[in-house]
Formats: C-alpha cells, structure tokens, sequence
C-alpha cells in the first residue's frame, strides 16, 4: 500500500504535470470505485487544474469545478502517460479504474490489481465531505507540528504504539510499512503502550518518526510512479524482510501475522533479543 512519502511524490509527480492544464476527458471502468455522484464526473471535464494537494494518503485534484480524490487503498497505482491510449474506456474485470486525459494528450490511469477492490474515486466540492478525509489526524510531517503536539496525542493512549501509529485519525499517512520502519529506527517494540512511554521515548519516537518519513520522502521525491514501489521496497530495514538479516546488528528479522496484515521487527534491536507473540492482536488492526 502506497503511504505517505510515496503519496507525497504522487502528488508532487501531478503537480509539476498537471497543473495549469485541463482536463481534456475522464472515464470510469470500474463503476464500484466511484464513491461520488454529485457533483457527477463529467463536471470535471473542461476545468483547469490549479491545485494538487495531499491529504494523508489522498490525493486531491482541485479544479473550479471540484475536487478528484482518489486513495490508492492496498493495490492501487497510477500510471502516467505523456499520450493518453486512445483505446475505448469500457467497464469490465480490467485492473483499469480511471482514466484520465489533459488537453496536451498527457494523463493517467488509476488502476488496481487483485480481486478485492479498494480503490476509491471522489468529486466533491470539498475534500472535507469525504469521511475519510475529515476523520484524519495531523500530518506529522508538518513543519509545525512539534514534539509537543506528539506527547499530547500519546498522552493517555493505552493502546499498543504499533496500532497508534497506523491509525489515520491519529496520524495521517502513516501505514503498515513505514510504522515498522519508524520503531525499528526508534528501537522500541511494537507492542508497547503509548501511554506507558517515558519523556526520553517520547524524544525518541518523534525524532525517528520526522526523520524516517523525510528521509523517504526525499528518497522518493522526483521519481516516475513506475519506479516508486521498487524504491520504497529497497528503502525498508525491516519491513517486508522477515527471515534476512537487520542492516544495523545482523539478527535475524521477524514477523507477527494478524489478522489480514502482517508486520516485521528485529528483537535485537526492539525487544531485548524476545520474539514477540505471533498472535492476532485487534487492537493493532485499524
């Protein structure tokens, strides 16, 4: 699943291509993806595109005549085209969701593999109709969200860190991936309560998840869709590498499988050389 920093370079990717242009043509092939209907699609075609902005793991084409939203869910992606396939548009069982051509030919797919369709289209006159946008939490890469402002949503919180993390009202665009990789850097186990954290943890915690999601946002920044997921997969310490060898001290890493996901740590590294239980956790699950 794309999160945050690969995103962030979507959006930047559509900034620096879109905006200025209009929107030549938009089809839908896969009617379940549209979540919307008023203001309805064809609204769109004939508006200029002034703005791409990011709301946690949502993208959001602004236009004077609403906003496109899409969220990309665990198996979507976007392909850019700098000419449009001139191919009818036609809803079947494709992986195709959404096309759409600019007025200079250029445009997108939306597309999502797999069986289970997640991915979600929106127009809508403000992105904060969308629930799942109204819902999200503070961006924590914001300039100014400060230490502070971290320990005051910790504060309280008797739930697993792990799960805290990935909540999207707690902190928008922090997912599954770059949780694991944010306590491997902070050295602390996913299971530990927020609110049972020290003042020194809570410094800790915050410091390797500001630097862990700039480094990858930088990582990522300036590169096509296409090669996005192979970067972020090479950029992960623990993430996805259950069985091989932790980068900083060589123990073997590990996995707990619940639910429908799963997630990886090094216990050298984050609990004191135990292997965690591997036992379905709900509270991790939100």
């Amino acid at each position: 699943m794309p999160e945050l920093p690969e995103v962030e370079a979507l959006s930047r990717f559509l900034r620096e291509r879109t905006v200025g242009h209009a929107v030549a043509s938009i089809r839908m092939a896969s009617i379940s993806a549209l979540k919307t209907f008023d203001p309805p699609l064809h609204t769109l075609e004939g508006a200029e595109i002034t703005a791409v902005d990011r709301h946690g793991k949502f993208v959001d084409l602004v236009t004077p005549a609403g906003h496109l939203v899409f969220h990309l869910a665990r198996a979507g992606w976007l392909r850019w085209y700098d000419e449009v396939p001139k191919t009818a548009v036609k809803p079947g069982k494709s992986p195709l969701a959404l096309r759409l051509r600019l007025d200079d030919g250029a445009g997108f797919d939306l597309t999502e593999a797999g069986t289970k369709k997640s991915l979600a289209v929106y127009v809508v006159r403000d992105p904060a109709e969308i629930p799942g946008v109204a819902r999200l939490g503070p961006d924590p890469t914001e300039p100014g969200f400060t230490r502070d402002d971290f320990a005051a949503i910790l504060d309280g919180r008797r739930t697993q860190i792990k799960g805290v993390l990935r909540d999207q009202s707690i902190f928008a665009g922090i997912g599954n991936a770059y949780s694991d990789e944010i306590l491997h850097a902070a050295k602390m186990s996913p299971y530990l309560l927020a609110a049972k954290l020290t003042p020194e943890q809570i410094d800790t915690l915050y410091s390797a998840m500001r630097d862990t999601l700039a480094e990858a946002v930088a990582e990522a920044s300036g590169k096509p869709p296409a090669d996005l997921k192979d970067a972020k997969r090479r950029g992960m310490q623990v993430h996805g590498r259950a069985g091989q060898a932790c980068p900083v001290c060589g123990d073997t890493v590990r996995q707990v499988i619940f639910a429908d996901s799963t997630f990886q740590y090094c216990p050298t590294c984050q609990t004191g050389g135990k292997p965690l239980a591997d036992r379905v956790l709900s509270r991790l699950v939100k």
